[in-house]
């Protein structure tokens, strides 16, 4: 195995818990601008590390094409927290036919191995966890997504209060497009630009929405648009959990994200979670904020810059 032969990297594991591999390839589909590992050629790499998933479907996914990636005889590192998949980890890179070594550390689960030269089950678990139409609704979408076989009721209470939006606008945190179908009821929109920073959602997006009027992006909401300015309207259903725990200012950085990207006058449709306090980042950023509905734990608000 030569130098020149690429390592992938697949999320960011914690320092000293996985091996280095400056230069890897990186392939979550959770930082905008990596690679796609589905598109990556079988046997490419000469190592692959991931943190992997929390869920299941996803991590045996991910998991799968890692493995597909390798070459044979390639050594593997793949961990997860303890109590995020790690205490099935070693049970499920097994069933694909890999030796391996499997330790704990600092409340994760490390499984170390090679590639063998023959593996199984990779189809059923490529299959499972691949892009697919859900069947309530006809949408695609994908395991990992967030909400990804179901509609949040959170976005469901939303789209039912929107009122016909007119102008431009944007859609952060676009998930598959629920939120932007909605929108897209009115024909006095001229122009929605969704962001997620999930490239599946994104692509899943791209699936279920035609429409001229749109466009869809992989992007971190968090981080400044210059693009996005003087918008008539953002709507939202912001996240509030980063890597399994609740972070609450990933919302509050929505909020002000979206102030920044609208015009004196302009409108933000947000809904949340009941419990989330959100109130105290909206008043000093809009003028008028105005509880819309709450029901079934979730709270919808319109405020006006």
């Amino acid at each position: 195995m030569t130098d020149d032969v690429p390592h992938g990297l697949y999320g960011l594991p914690p320092d000293g818990l996985s091996p280095d591999v400056p230069g890897a390839i990186q392939f979550s589909p959770l930082i905008p601008g990596s690679a796609a590992l589905e598109a990556q050629a079988p046997h490419a790499l000469a190592g692959f590390v991931m943190l992997a998933p929390p869920g299941t479907i996803e991590r045996r996914y991910a998991t799968a094409l890692g493995l597909r990636a390798l070459a044979v005889g390639a050594p593997f590192t793949i961990l997860a927290p303890k109590d995020r998949g790690g205490s099935r980890l070693a049970a499920e890179i097994e069933a694909f036919g890999c030796i391996v070594h499997d330790q704990a550390r600092r409340h994760h689960r490390i499984c170390s191995g090679v590639r063998p030269a023959d593996l199984v089950g990779l189809d059923q678990a490529l299959a499972e966890g691949g892009p697919r139409q859900v069947e309530a609704d006809g949408r695609w979408s994908q395991a990992g997504v967030f909400s990804w076989d179901r509609i949040d009721p959170g976005s469901a209470l939303l789209a039912q209060h929107l009122p016909a939006l007119a102008g431009r606008g944007a859609d952060f945190g676009c998930g598959i497009g629920t939120l932007a179908l909605a929108a897209l009821a009115s024909p006095k929109l001229v122009h929605l630009t969704l962001l997620d920073i999930d490239r599946r959602a994104v692509e899943a997006a791209k699936r279920n929405i035609a429409d001229a009027r749109v466009t869809i992006r992989w992007a971190d909401v968090r981080q400044p648009d210059a693009t996005l300015a003087k918008l008539d309207f953002v709507v939202m259903n912001p996240p509030f959990h980063d890597g399994g725990a609740e972070d609450r200012s990933l919302g509050q950085t929505f909020i002000r994200r979206a102030a920044e990207s609208l015009r004196t006058g302009g409108r933000l449709w947000l809904t949340a979670n009941r419990h989330l306090p959100y109130e105290s980042v909206l008043k000093p950023l809009f003028k008028r904020i105005t509880p819309v509905v709450e029901a079934a734990g979730y709270k919808v608000y319109e405020a006006q810059k």
